[in-house]
């Protein structure tokens, strides 16, 4: 007589993250808490601390909270005081304060605000602090999705073999893609090119932004009030384009150059990552501008913190977020950039790692007597099910260009006159039309609650 045929217990999964970034280390800090066996890969040689100012709005501020490192945050946060416009003279046009009632809609400035490095820093020790492990100066090659039944008894879903840069081979249970806007994973998933665009991106009416920290001591004499000198300062020059300068340091500003051109000499930089003709492409859009400009492309040419971005978002299919058999699935910026325009690209990161160690606890149970075995192609499915209606809230309208985002950037002086006063008249009938036009904060979505991750906070 045969012996009896058992389903499959319940086991710990082999997951590799390709990224080390917000979303990539948030996921690793949930599904290591869920006693899942989690490497984290990242391309460079230590962690990447650079970059300028986020912030986390609406269920991303939730899902802090049930990391338990709101505390840590708020012990690192930025000290942004609000948001003004000036123009050409440097003269105020309008100005808002940070809302720090705990009530309503944010701002442009939040309370919740950080420089990327502090929060990757944070997010990189909880993961490791749950056993989550960092493999730096490595990066996915390629790799072959295993069909076949894996260990959680899903059909189509056995694993994954994974091919890394140096040649070594190893098969997983589940690789995730939170490889950024960029991804190579989603390429590859795709079945397109590692070099140039992939359909899943799409680009913003030749939109870009250059991101540099430069050097600027706070003004000590006498006339200068030192909380004003916090404040974000946005500057609209004509041919829509515009600067921001944002304080996180007693000695240094963070400067954002924006702008919309068809310069071929621009876009090949961008794809070429060709720094030196990034930064001189800018300096002769921006060069005589007005305001501080000759300032900041002056220190724009000297510094080495320096990025540019052509403004984009990803969209995919329904469905396209994972591959067919449950084994590769897509994250943050990877899976839905919503682009910076939003203000809520780390925020949709950070919820996103939640949803999906959420499904995959409740559907690929670690230990015996833990959640509702249905398998990862399952957990997957519902993962995308479940947080693709909040991405597609955040992301309605930016491609069309719709809404009142069109017109921050006006195309002539008196455009510009126009918006001035605009904003001056909000500023002085204390209107948040920022908070409520243009960020995409208030979205109509409940996030959902995991028996698997709840009560992180209280066992911190």
């Amino acid at each position: 007589m045969s012996a009896p045929i058992s389903s499959p217990s319940p086991a710990p999964l082999k997951i590799l993250i390709s990224g080390a970034g917000i979303g990539g280390s948030a996921l690793a800090f949930w599904l290591s808490h869920l006693g899942h066996s989690v490497t984290i890969l990242e391309r460079h040689p230590v962690l990447r601390t650079s970059g300028l100012q986020l912030d986390l709005r609406g269920p991303g501020i939730a899902v802090l909270d049930r990391m338990g490192l709101a505390d840590a945050f708020r012990a690192k946060s930025a000290p942004e005081q609000g948001f003004r416009v000036v123009d050409k003279t440097g003269r105020q046009r309008a100005s808002f304060l940070v809302n720090k009632t705990g009530k309503g809609l944010q701002g442009f400035t939040t309370e919740w605000e950080i420089m990327r490095g502090d929060f990757c820093t944070m997010l990189c020790e909880a993961a490791m602090g749950k056993g989550g492990k960092y493999v730096f100066n490595s990066s996915v090659e390629s790799f072959k999705d295993k069909r076949g039944k894996d260990r959680t008894g899903s059909d189509g879903g056995g694993g994954v073999e994974v091919r890394l840069a140096d040649g070594k081979t190893e098969t997983y249970d589940l690789l995730v893609g939170a490889d950024g806007i960029g991804s190579n994973t989603r390429k590859m998933m795709l079945g397109e090119p590692l070099s140039g665009d992939d359909t899943g991106f799409r680009p913003l009416n030749g939109q870009y932004i250059g991101y540099v920290t430069i050097p600027k001591p706070l003004k000590s004499d006498a006339n200068s009030d030192p909380s004003s000198q916090y404040m974000a300062t946005m500057y609209m020059i004509p041919g829509g384009r515009g600067i921001m300068m944002r304080r996180h340091s007693p000695a240094q500003v963070q400067a954002y150059l924006f702008c919309r051109s068809d310069s071929e000499r621009l876009r090949n930089a961008s794809l070429t990552r060709d720094v030196r003709t990034q930064k001189e492409a800018l300096r002769d859009i921006f060069k005589g501008a007005g305001w501080e400009s000759d300032e900041i492309v002056a220190a724009l040419m000297q510094e080495n913190d320096f990025y540019l971005e052509r403004m984009g978002m990803v969209k995919l299919p329904s469905g396209g977020w994972s591959s067919k058999g449950g084994s590769v699935v897509l994250l943050g910026d990877a899976a839905h950039c919503p682009s910076a325009n939003t203000g809520m690209g780390t925020t949709s990161a950070l919820v996103g790692a939640y949803v999906l160690a959420g499904e995959i606890g409740k559907h690929c149970p670690a230990h015996p007597g833990e959640g509702t075995k249905g398998g990862l192609e399952m957990a997957l499915k519902e993962y995308e099910r479940k947080y693709r209606p909040f991405v597609e809230e955040v992301q309605k309208g930016i491609e069309e260009d719709k809404g009142m985002r069109k017109y921050l950037m006006p195309q002539s002086a008196f455009g510009i006159e126009v918006m001035n006063r605009l904003m001056g008249l909000a500023s002085f009938l204390n209107l948040n039309v920022l908070g409520r036009f243009v960020l995409r904060e208030d979205i109509k979505w409940e996030l959902p609650e995991y028996k698997g991750l709840m009560g992180v906070k209280e066992s911190k």
